[in-house]
C-alpha cells in the first residue's frame, strides 16, 4: 500500500502513488452513489448489483419499495440512480397516473432500458387455449387492481375490443395466489407481467403441466406502436423444462433513469462501465440475456437521455451527432425524441 510518510516530498509521492494504483482504486475519493433497486430479493436489486460492478467509482445498490417510489426519490434528490418499470418512467414524465399530484417531472432523465418484463400467458394444457384470441369464454385471471398485469391486461382488453362479459369468469387474485387457482381448475388462464424465469410461473408448469402462450396479432401490434412505455418481448425457450419453446408476446421494461442534475462525466463512466462489460453483465441473470445494444438506447424510454449517457452513446456511433440512429422505424422516432429533448 502506498503511504505518505512526510510532508516533504507529498506531491511526487501522491503521484507516484495514483500512477501505481489501479483505476476503480484511483477513483475511491468519488463520492458513493446509490442505486434504487426494489425487493432485496428481486431482480432489479440483482441489477442494481451488477451496475454497481461495472463502474470504476463507489455504488451501492439499495433496497427501496419500487418504481413509484424510486422515481420520487429521484425527483427529490434522495438518491442519484434508481430502475423503474417503463410505464412508471412514462407517467412520471407526464405528470399521470400515480404522478398525478406531482405533476410532471421535467428533470427526470434516461440512461438506459433494460430487461423485458414480459406479458405472460399461463394456461392450463386441457383448456383448449392455443392463441390470445382463444381466452374469451374461458376463466381468466387478470391481477389484482393496481398490479402490473392488471393494468396491461385492461389495455389490452380495450384495443381488441374485450369486455368482461365476454370471459365466463374475470378474477382479480393476486399474483402469489394465480399459479395454485389455475391447478385446481378455477381459471383457465392467469396472466403476469414479470422477468423470467419467475418461481410462480414455474410453480403451475410443475404442478399442472401448464402451457406458455404466445400473445401477438394485430391488437398487440398496435398497442405496442402507439404505447411509448410497451416494447416487443421474449421468453427465452428451455427456462421452464427442455420443451418449453420461446415465446413471443409485448411487455414493459425495465429502464435505469436519473435527474438532470446529476454529474455528466459520472453517468458517462457509468454507462461505459456497463456497455464495455455487457457480455459479463447480462451473464448475470437470465432475464438479462437477451439485451441488444440497440434496445438499451431507446425501447421503453419516455425521459429525454441524460446528457452523459448521450455522450457516450454518440461517441460509439449509435447516435450520430444530428439526426437518428439506424434501426427500426418506430425506433427511430423514439431516438430522435429523446435525442432533441436531452438538448433542451
Amino acid at each position: 500500500m502506498c503511504q505518505l510518510s512526510s510532508i516533504s516530498g507529498r506531491t511526487s509521492r501522491a503521484l507516484l502513488c495514483a500512477l501505481l494504483l489501479p483505476f476503480s482504486a484511483a477513483a475511491s475519493d468519488d463520492e458513493e452513489v446509490t442505486i434504487a433497486t426494489a425487493s432485496p430479493a428481486g431482480v432489479y436489486h440483482i441489477v442494481g448489483r451488477a451496475i454497481c460492478r461495472t463502474v470504476d467509482f463507489p455504488c451501492r445498490a439499495e433496497p427501496s419499495n419500487g418504481s413509484v417510489a424510486n422515481l420520487d426519490n429521484v425527483r427529490h434528490g434522495a438518491v442519484t440512480l434508481a430502475l423503474a418499470q417503463s410505464d412508471s418512467q412514462h407517467f412520471a414524465v407526464s405528470g399521470t397516473e400515480a404522478f398525478r399530484d406531482a405533476g410532471p417531472d421535467n428533470e427526470l432523465r434516461s440512461v438506459f432500458a433494460l430487461h423485458s418484463e414480459p406479458f405472460t400467458l399461463v394456461v392450463r394444457r386441457d383448456a383448449g387455449i392455443h392463441s390470445l384470441d382463444d381466452i374469451p369464454r374461458h376463466a381468466v385471471n387478470i391481477g389484482n387492481p393496481g398490479s402490473g398485469q392488471h393494468g396491461t391486461m385492461q389495455r389490452l382488453m380495450q384495443t381488441r375490443g374485450w369486455r368482461n362479459s365476454d370471459f365466463l369468469l374475470v378474477n382479480e387474485l393476486p399474483a402469489d395466489q394465480q399459479s395454485l387457482e389455475l391447478c385446481h381448475g378455477n381459471i383457465d388462464a392467469m396472466v403476469y407481467t414479470v422477468g423470467h424465469p419467475n418461481a410462480s410461473v414455474a410453480q403451475a408448469i410443475r404442478l399442472c403441466n401448464a402451457a406458455l402462450i404466445d400473445v401477438a396479432g394485430e391488437a398487440v401490434d398496435r398497442l405496442v406502436e402507439e404505447t411509448p412505455y410497451f416494447s416487443r418481448a421474449w421468453i427465452a425457450g428451455g427456462l421452464y423444462g427442455p420443451d418449453q419453446p420461446a415465446v413471443r408476446t409485448f411487455g414493459v421494461r425495465a429502464t435505469l433513469v436519473t435527474s438532470a442534475r446529476a454529474d455528466p462525466d459520472m453517468i458517462y463512466r457509468l454507462v461505459a462501465g456497463v456497455f464495455e462489460n455487457l457480455l459479463r453483465f447480462k451473464a448475470v441473470h437470465p432475464a438479462l440475456g437477451m439485451l441488444s445494444t440497440q434496445e438499451m438506447i431507446h425501447e421503453g424510454l419516455s425521459a429525454p437521455l441524460h446528457e452523459g449517457a448521450l455522450r457516450y452513446y454518440r461517441e460509439k456511433g449509435w447516435l450520430p451527432e444530428t439526426g437518428m440512429a439506424q434501426g427500426p422505424a418506430r425506433g427511430k422516432k423514439r431516438l430522435a425524441r429523446l435525442v432533441r429533448d436531452a438538448g433542451n
